[in-house]
């Protein structure tokens, strides 16, 4: 019975890889068009990285927190500025993140493409 399973699952492999080598690839001239099968091509525009280390744009997100925090950090006192200090932790992580975002692109490390798929939908 372990044998039966062994070749069952190779078979279903070698076949998977046979159908996965002729898969076939869409782009934008194939929008809209519908199978017999009820499937159709969908495109989307999506964001994709470039050959950058931060696609995340963690580090920016993180400088600017902590750059954010330590200004909040100088406004009140007391329990206020704890508050101050956690929005202005907040609003720098976010603003880092931007100029992170802003940088990468300005490079070419982000770059928007079209991406196109079969779908059911």
């Amino acid at each position: 019975m372990n044998m039966f399973r062994t070749w069952t699952g190779i078979a279903a492999l070698s076949l998977a890889s046979v159908g996965a080598a002729y898969a076939q690839t869409y782009g934008p001239q194939d929008e809209g068009r519908r199978f017999d099968d009820g499937t159709r091509v969908v495109c989307e525009e999506v964001e994709v990285q470039r050959g950058g280390s931060d696609p995340n744009r963690i580090g920016g997100t993180a400088a600017g927190a902590v750059i954010g925090g330590l200004i909040g950090n100088q406004v009140g006192s007391g329990s206020g500025r704890k508050l101050a200090t956690v929005g202005g932790a907040v609003a720098g992580g976010a603003i880092g993140r931007n100029v992170q975002g802003n940088r990468q692109e300005a490079r070419g490390d982000r770059v928007v493409e079209q991406r196109c798929y079969r779908t059911g939908r």
